[in-house]
């Protein structure tokens, strides 16, 4: 099977799909780490406090986002296997621990960091797959029923 190359802007989406979850759920992070501990004891103040969180701005910038992250993942499932895909978001995993690390300030373990390193060592082995898996040519409405199929100028 012929491997596929990669348009530039199917690179821009791979790369916009890679950045734009990590980057909201560092936002998310951000913004819910300022807010008061939410409590699943009372629904109301439950609902309260959630929708509250939705407009500070570090929750609102997650939010987009991940709006962001999802129209690009749906636009590169337009043209690519999930198997090519969903592996390509991997590397996202590195851009997480980066950004907990040098922008969050939270401690990462050792074991955490090679981790990551298996996932991009995966990541790198999948890549090397083609994009799109070839798929056999759809059956004509004549081939499956074996005659010629009737129309309004070709009555039978």
């Amino acid at each position: 099977m012929a491997q596929h190359r990669l348009l530039p802007r199917q690179y821009l989406i791979l790369g916009l799909v890679a950045v734009c979850a990590p980057l909201g759920d560092s936002c998310l992070a951000r913004g819910m780490t300022a807010m008061p501990s939410i409590s699943l004891a009372h629904p109301y103040a439950l609902l309260g406090a959630l929708v509250s969180a939705v407009f500070t701005p570090w929750i609102a910038a997650g939010i987009a986002l991940l709006i962001g992250f999802f129209a690009s993942y749906l636009t590169a499932l337009s043209w690519a296997d999930l198997t090519f895909v969903l592996p390509a978001t991997a590397i996202g995993n590195v851009f997480v621990e980066l950004l907990s690390k040098f922008w969050l300030h939270e401690t990462i373990s050792l074991e955490r960091w090679v981790g990551v390193v298996l996932i991009t060592l995966g990541v790198a082995f999948v890549a090397q797959g083609p994009a799109l898996t070839e798929r056999p040519a759809p059956a004509t409405e004549e081939a499956r029923l074996g005659e010629p199929v009737a129309t309004e100028a070709q009555p039978r």
